[in-house]
């Protein structure tokens, strides 16, 4: 979703009243809406400013409230969080913390030291001061229902907690100097102790060991907080199932929603399904349920200075790092392949299962094809040297000591070649590689068998697959009613009527099952050597 078509604002006003709302109906029933309303505005009235949003498919001007603008603002915002928990599994929440040297920053620390420096004051007075000892255990204590999962157990507990944290009792025991604030540190370092995550332990540990009371209350303070964040992420994983059931509805909704105010359509987008709109020998074009599963296969091969697919912004960093994924996995497969080709390593099992994890690393920031071939000439050399480092510790006559400077040169030029666009190694695997993936997001019963060439990357292989599947299927789900009417429209433009009846066959709505073609051919050659 282009999120960022309409200025992102926060929402404080409340939504416009019923008597607005008819108002505002009536007012752009009329063709003079517009002027009447530009007019009132602009002569101090009291109702909220009023904007237009041209039209662009003939149908009359909309005008929009700010508290409207508010509101698609701040649906995209709400989408955009539901689908990143929808598609990423490992999304949780993470402590705010202002940035070093900000002003937010030195303000924060300037009021926590101002805090903690008064009461010790107070404590340490003569008789001590309880007043702000006493607050303090009160907001401990209202502390406690965020941390806690809500349940018969828990309700006893915060009973439990309730009757020793209360504060006409502490009040009393500070008016007859017998308040011992220490103890109830402990008291609550014990309660924290058995209802935090096995993660909080050392925190917890650390805390009993703090001799100085107020030290330990501020601790204490730090910890509730990562407990908070604890069970924050705890009930987000404990609804994470809800919100993927219900994610894709919402995200189509809010899109039909969106476009009714976005009407100037989203170009990138249009070109990319076009491109990948192939013609048939019957001179029709290709179905939208093809041509839509092309484009999504195109993002496979992405280069990052492209312009990305406005409707699938929210994705475009995921589907970069999966597509650099395919390029490293696809540079390994292809110095895998040569070096089946030297006898030594195709006759050394281990020799060759330690490359292959060395070209795993070698390759792990690559994110370009340049950077691929560029680092081809360090995986030729690790290849080198591993032969030679075999060769010394296993000398015997007639057997060399090392490769010759003629073998090496041929190593290193055989790895670097095979590794450019253009070379027949890497096309194969390439071919190969998308032809997995092409049927991996089309089966619906397990994985097919990996590749020849990418046995030994299965589980990249895989892992790589799923993922693509997964946020395929998701983006398929939500967007296809808009992509299938793009492509009719072109298909109804290039091919006249026939066009777009074929056209009109894609417009299904369905899982991704529907948009796969159901016998999908294969480029020639592909899996063959």
């Amino acid at each position: 979703m282009p999120a960022d078509s309409i200025p992102s604002m926060d929402s404080s006003d409340s939504p416009p009243s019923a008597e607005a709302t008819t108002s505002d109906q009536l007012l752009s029933s009329s063709p003079d809406a517009i002027s009447i309303r530009s007019r009132t505005s602009s002569e101090g009235s009291d109702k909220q400013a009023r904007f237009v949003l041209p039209s662009t498919d003939g149908s009359p001007p909309k005008v929009l409230t700010l508290n409207e603008i508010y509101s698609v603002v701040k649906n995209i915002q709400n989408m955009t969080l539901a689908h990143e928990i929808a598609l990423n599994p490992e999304f949780k929440l993470e402590p705010y913390q202002p940035p070093e040297n900000s002003l937010e920053r030195k303000i924060k620390d300037i009021m926590h030291k101002a805090y903690w420096d008064v009461l010790r004051e107070d404590l340490n007075s003569t008789p001590p001061k309880y007043t702000h000892a006493i607050q303090l255990l009160s907001e401990i204590k209202e502390c406690f229902p965020q941390i806690l999962v809500s349940n018969n157990q828990s309700q006893k507990v915060l009973d439990h907690i309730n009757e020793i944290l209360d504060e006409a009792v502490i009040a009393q025991q500070a008016e007859k100097n017998v308040l011992d604030f220490k103890s109830y540190a402990t008291f609550v370092i014990d309660v924290m102790g058995k209802f935090c995550a096995p993660a909080r332990d050392d925190e917890i540990k650390k805390l009993r060991e703090i001799e100085d009371v107020v030290e330990t209350f501020r601790g204490i303070l730090d910890v509730m907080s990562l407990m908070k964040l604890d069970m924050a992420n705890f009930l987000l994983n404990f609804a994470r199932n809800d919100i993927l059931a219900n994610s894709v509805e919402y995200e189509k909704e809010k899109f039909k929603e969106y476009l009714e105010y976005y009407k100037f359509g989203f170009p990138i987008t249009e070109n990319w399904l076009k491109r990948n709109q192939t013609k048939l020998e019957n001179g029709t074009t290709s179905k939208p349920e093809q041509t839509i599963f092309n484009a999504f296969m195109e993002l496979l091969n992405w280069d990052a200075v492209d312009e990305f697919p406005e409707v699938l912004s929210n994705d475009k960093e995921r589907f970069l790092k999966l597509s650099q994924r395919v390029l490293r996995i696809c540079g390994c497969a292809t110095a895998t392949a040569i070096c089946s080709g030297i006898s030594i390593l195709n006759q050394k099992d281990d020799l060759r299962s330690s490359l292959i994890k060395q070209f795993a690393i070698i390759l792990q920031n690559v994110t370009t094809h340049d950077e691929l071939v560029d680092c081809m000439e360090n995986v030729a050399l690790q290849v080198i040297e591993v032969i030679n480092t075999y060769l010394k510790e296993n000398e015997s006559d007639p057997t060399p000591v090392a490769l010759s400077e003629v073998e090496e040169n041929t190593i290193k030029t055989q790895i670097i070649q095979a590794s450019k666009k253009e070379s027949p190694v890497y096309n194969l695997m390439w071919k190969r590689l998308q032809t997995f993936v092409h049927f991996y997001v089309r089966s619906k019963n397990g994985s097919p068998p990996p590749p020849p060439g990418f046995m030994d990357y299965a589980e990249e292989l895989e892992s790589i697959a799923h993922a693509f599947k997964r946020v395929v299927v998701y983006n398929h789900s939500i967007f296809t009613d808009y992509f299938s009417q793009v492509l009719r429209k072109e298909a109804a433009q290039c091919e006249g009527a026939v066009g777009g009846s074929v056209g009109a066959a894609g417009v299904s709505g369905k899982p991704i099952s529907g948009v796969l073609p159901p016998n999908p051919k294969p480029s020639p050659n592909v899996g063959n050597e």
